[in-house]
């Protein structure tokens, strides 16, 4: 049975053009990646019951408050039983009125400059969203900038913005840290309430265009990081013990060997 993801694209704000793609490039994926994908907008299916199934949540491109009092109650019961969550380019735009999400995703976005060529550095080479991406990595994409150093709550940056690759006229207010943060992963996720089992999280500001969702290395960025959240044993795709997630069928086998080896396939 492969591990079930929930891919939450609800928007109160900006809307991404590129949500759609997204959606379609991810679906395009899932079978080659076993990887079982429930996309949604419905803001009504964050119930216990409903996000008890998956082994993931994945916050694609949200912005604003698109959950009410009732979800993001369960979403925080979601993550206290070990869920695992993704954050995706806008979602650091989301939920701001809330700040176990804030702290779950790392930071909250701040602003970018226009959007134009830039570069990210490879900060970690071994991580599974990082693997085959050039050290130098150029592409068409918003650098974000962030309203906190997501290192504060634990995190640890897999990419990073070369900001001398591109023109930042905006005035910054915050303090994100250096190297400027663009992609991080936590091992435990920082919103989990204190003695509950954390799942793990990770984060990218990049996947703004159409066009991006198209690019081969990034969405072995993606899928990447999504099989690497999975890979915390956590859940039930990959532990019996698990108290969410998609019940196991079939013998247990070392996860984090056996999402590299799915998302190898799926490139």
């Amino acid at each position: 049975m492969p591990a079930r993801v929930l891919v939450y694209s609800a928007t109160a704000g900006y809307r991404h053009d590129s949500t759609e793609a997204s959606i379609k490039a991810l679906s395009a994926r899932a079978s080659s990646a076993d990887l079982e994908f429930d996309f949604t907008e419905d803001k009504n299916l964050f119930t216990d019951e409903d996000l008890a199934k998956y082994d993931a949540i994945v916050f694609l491109n949200n912005s604003g408050v698109v959950l009410d009092d009732t979800g993001k109650a369960a979403l925080q019961n979601y993550l206290n039983l070990g869920g695992n969550f993704v954050g995706i380019h806008c979602a650091a735009d989301a939920l701001r009125d809330t700040p176990f999400f804030g702290e779950q995703i790392g930071a909250y976005f701040d602003y970018h400059p226009p959007l134009q060529e830039s570069v990210v550095e490879v900060v970690d080479n071994m991580h599974p969203s990082t693997e085959g991406l050039p050290a130098r990595w150029r592409l068409l994409d918003e650098m974000y900038n962030f309203q906190s150093d997501p290192r504060a709550v634990g995190a640890k940056v897999l990419l990073a913005a070369d900001e001398s690759s591109y023109s930042d006229p905006g005035k910054r207010m915050f303090d994100h840290g250096t190297p400027h943060p663009i992609a991080w992963c936590q091992e435990g996720g920082a919103g989990v309430q204190q003695g509950c089992v954390a799942g793990r999280s990770w984060y990218t500001g990049l996947g703004h265009t159409v066009e991006i969702w198209s690019d081969e290395l990034f969405l072995r960025h993606v899928l990447g990081g999504i099989v690497w959240a999975l890979a915390s044993k956590t859940t039930r795709a990959f532990n019996r013990e698990g108290k969410v997630g998609n019940p196991l069928t079939e013998v247990w086998v070392d996860a984090e060997n056996t999402i590299r080896r799915a998302v190898t396939r799926c490139m």
